[in-house]
């Protein structure tokens, strides 16, 4: 099969041997429809491959081909969506374990369902958060990661106020009728009207770059006791003074959530226990499907750019040249 990876700071297209179910139990195996680069994380493996060979991508979605003998709830033929890296890539065929993934019912497009595993993320950052119904919170970075989560918490009827200095992404969100800004001034305004100059109860950084002044002015936008949770790709940097003056909590967002980077739960494929742990990231995954089925939120915007397998390489290039401003990228396999 044919599989992208980052090599030298290119992507190159590989042959790689075909998955198998063989003495796998609670597996499926599955022939990839849709995945979806997240330029964040993906561009970010690039830069680093000097000498090194990454595989890349971690959510897509497809067809199940075959399924192991203890798999009940999905059957050959049906859609699933996929998520989490080593057994979700922009493979051509993915053996991906029962806790990752989620089927698609007909309702839902399959571009759609491509977007689960940051669909999972987003959703496992609010629940970090730790919001209750109508507090106010802030999203910070209005990438994809950022645009969904910025979706999700205002289809929760969070009090959401969104920033980003791109005016492009800003009025994406507009039309949504998020209160959302591309001037700190502006977003520093609409937090002191809505909260009546108390600040907010959370913050959620999904911007990048290790050393960012957004980790110290944060702190100045939340509430006494207030949140500041890190998304993205940013170096914890807060200034004590400004934590211990307002009290505030620090959090840090891992992922799609519980589950994640344990072998007994991802490789093995043992799922924890319902009753103990409600959202693992499979259920989030789940979850992000049914907000879709239901019409919660509207994931259209970031399907348009659709470029076939082949073509990939060429597309990270622009993405890492900065030749396009697109949130992110569908890759084909049909």
């Amino acid at each position: 099969m044919k599989r992208l990876v980052a090599h030298n700071k290119k992507v190159e297209i590989i042959e790689d041997e075909m998955p198998s179910l063989e003495g796998r139990a609670s597996y499926v195996l599955v022939k990839t429809l849709y995945s979806v680069i997240s330029p964040g994380t993906e561009l970010s493996m690039l830069s680093q491959s000097e000498n090194k060979q990454f595989h890349l991508g971690y959510s897509a979605m497809g067809e199940v081909i075959e399924v192991s003998t203890d798999i009940t709830d999905v059957e050959k033929g049906d859609l699933v969506a996929c998520y989490g890296a080593p057994y979700v890539h922009h493979d051509e065929y993915l053996r991906v374990p029962k806790t990752l993934f989620a089927k698609v019912p007909e309702s839902v497009a399959p571009k759609e369902a491509a977007l689960g595993g940051l669909g999972a993320i987003a959703i496992h950052a609010l629940r970090i958060a730790n919001l209750q119904f109508g507090e106010t919170v802030v999203i910070v970075g209005l990438g994809v990661l950022g645009q969904l989560i910025t979706k999700i918490a205002n289809a929760a009827s969070y009090n959401v106020i969104a920033f980003d200095l791109h005016e492009g992404r800003v009025n994406m969100m507009k039309e949504d009728n998020i209160k959302s800004f591309a001037t700190v001034e502006a977003m520093e305004e609409a937090i002191r009207i809505e909260t009546k100059s108390r600040g907010a109860d959370a913050v959620l950084l999904c911007v990048g770059g290790k050393r960012s002044p957004l980790t110290h002015e944060c702190l100045n936008w939340i509430r006494n006791k207030g949140k500041a949770v890190i998304v993205g790709d940013i170096e914890p940097d807060f200034p004590r003074n400004l934590m211990f003056g307002k009290e505030a909590q620090l959090l840090i967002s891992r992922a799609g959530g519980p589950g994640r980077y344990d072998s007994v739960y991802e490789k093995e494929a043992i799922d924890y226990p319902y009753e103990y742990v409600r959202w693992t990231e499979g259920r989030n995954l789940e979850e992000y499907i049914r907000l879709v089925k239901e019409k919660r939120i509207d994931v259209s915007p970031f399907l348009t750019d659709v470029v076939e397998f082949e073509d990939a390489p060429q597309e990270f290039e622009k993405l890492l040249n900065k030749e396009s401003t697109t949130l992110t990228k569908l890759i084909s396999f049909i």
